[in-house]
């Protein structure tokens, strides 16, 4: 049985031939016209986001001289709109009959968001408080654009291909991970790192041209009802398994990004980096990311679905340890990095490919945007305080410490999924099991 938002005469209509002699290398969904438009759009997005990683804090840091705390901030600020507006976001768009025509306009106001930077600076106006400004804005529109995202994918990828889908999409971020920051890096001293960031602004005009390509029969729109706003909050109460799931990641979110707000402050301050080396190293480590996305599959259909989970939530923050053990020659250094990130790279496309799928299918497409703001609301509201947390306690008592502290928390994660179904869910079902609040399961 399909779960909800299974489409299949979807992946039959835009299914596109492909020569024979590419065609077993090719996979299944990306001979799909539909698919495959929604997946390059997405990678090239992605790869400008990678630009922008390195590249935003690298002028907060060079540009306007931003100190730990400030760092702290900034970071927080891009994920703030997180807990302001990702639960009315999803009621928002499970009224909308037309979601991919949101996605693209919040594209377009990105591009135009982070386009302001170079501008600013070029004018010699940049400012602390305009990055602040557009982290935020851009993050808004981020919001929108992702709790319209997962109603498209399961209007594209058929339930039984939710893993594959998952993996397909991981592997793009891996990729963007892999290349991203190393031409980052080379962009911002070649051209300095306001510049740079003209390649995020038009990778989001490419995802916009993408996404207007397809036109997919997506859900349809909610009428207007009394308790929509918490509609979705009650459906992940009730569900042990996205109770369980949405603990997990939002632990192992606010730990991580106490580190990654201070990584960039850290790796040039502390360790000495120079912004193209500090780039090739986030990108070499990457690599493990596009392993993890690649083997994801095999793993999930060895271990299971929920184990890979809950593998992931180890995997993930345990190289991490090797950060705040970075000391001595520059060489050892870059090992030290290198490892943390290439390990951390594979754990968390683990995780990411088990938990979507899990989501995906566990989730009835009337609810979908209600289910996902609600989730996004903690999951991803853990974010900008984990930011600002990593701020405040590295100025209280210094980086590194405040590294070990947040690796040590973000370790705990996997503690959620013990108590819960997860670690007992094998795969996709193919028949209907229900909780009693009507959720369908994965099966054991």
């Amino acid at each position: 049985m399909s779960a909800p938002g299974a489409r299949e005469p979807i992946e039959r209509a835009t299914a596109a031939p492909v020569r024979a002699g590419l065609g077993r290398w090719v996979p299944g969904l990306l001979r799909q016209k539909a698919f495959r438009g929604y997946w390059t759009g997405q990678a090239i997005s992605l790869f400008g986001d990678q630009l922008s990683s390195i590249a935003i804090p690298l002028v907060a840091v060079i540009a306007v001289h931003a100190d730990a705390a400030q760092m702290g901030f900034l970071s927080a600020a891009s994920w703030l709109p997180n807990l302001f507006f990702a639960l009315h976001a999803g009621v928002w768009a499970d009224r909308r009959a037309h979601r991919r025509r949101v996605m693209i306009a919040a594209d377009l106001g990105r591009a135009a968001l982070i386009a302001t930077i170079p501008l600013a600076y070029a004018l010699h106006s940049l400012t602390l408080a305009h990055l602040y400004a557009v982290a935020f804005g851009a993050g808004t529109l981020a919001v929108l654009f992702d709790v319209c995202d997962s109603p498209l994918f399961t209007a594209l990828v058929p339930a039984s291909r939710y893993v594959e889908g998952n993996a397909l999409t991981g592997g793009n971020r891996a990729m963007s991970q892999v290349a991203g920051p190393s031409i980052g890096g080379i962009l911002v001293q070649a051209l300095s790192a306001p510049l740079a960031l003209l390649g995020d602004a038009l990778s989001f005009v490419g995802s916009a041209l993408f996404l207007s390509r397809i036109n997919p029969v997506e859900p349809p729109a909610e009428h207007k009802a009394t308790g929509q706003l918490s509609e979705g909050g009650r459906f992940i109460a009730r569900s042990p398994v996205i109770r369980a799931a949405l603990g997990a990641t939002a632990t192992v979110n606010l730990f991580t990004f106490m580190i990654s707000a201070l990584f960039v402050l850290y790796a040039t301050t502390i360790l000495h980096l120079s912004p193209g080396l500090l780039g090739a190293v986030l990108g070499a480590g990457a690599v493990g990311g596009l392993l993890g996305a690649g083997c994801a599959g095999s793993i999930v259909k060895r271990i299971g679905l929920g184990r890979t989970f809950l593998l992931g939530c180890v995997a993930f923050p345990a190289p991490m340890l090797l950060i705040p053990a970075a000391h001595g020659p520059t060489p050892l250094v870059i090992g030290f990095l290198l490892v943390a990130e290439f390990g951390s790279g594979v754990g968390v496309m683990w995780l990411d490919v088990a938990v979507g799928s899990i989501l995906a299918a566990g989730v009835p497409d009337r609810l979908r945007s209600r289910v996902f703001g609600a989730y996004r609301t903690v999951n991803y509201g853990a974010r900008p305080l984990g930011s600002v947390a990593g701020g405040a306690l590295a100025g209280a008592v210094g980086v590194r410490p405040t590294l070990w502290i947040a690796v040590a928390g973000a370790l705990t994660s996997f503690l959620w999924l013990l108590p819960s179904p997860v670690p007992r869910l094998r795969d996709l079902s193919t028949s209907e099991q229900s909780t009693p609040s009507g959720q369908p399961l994965v099966s054991e």
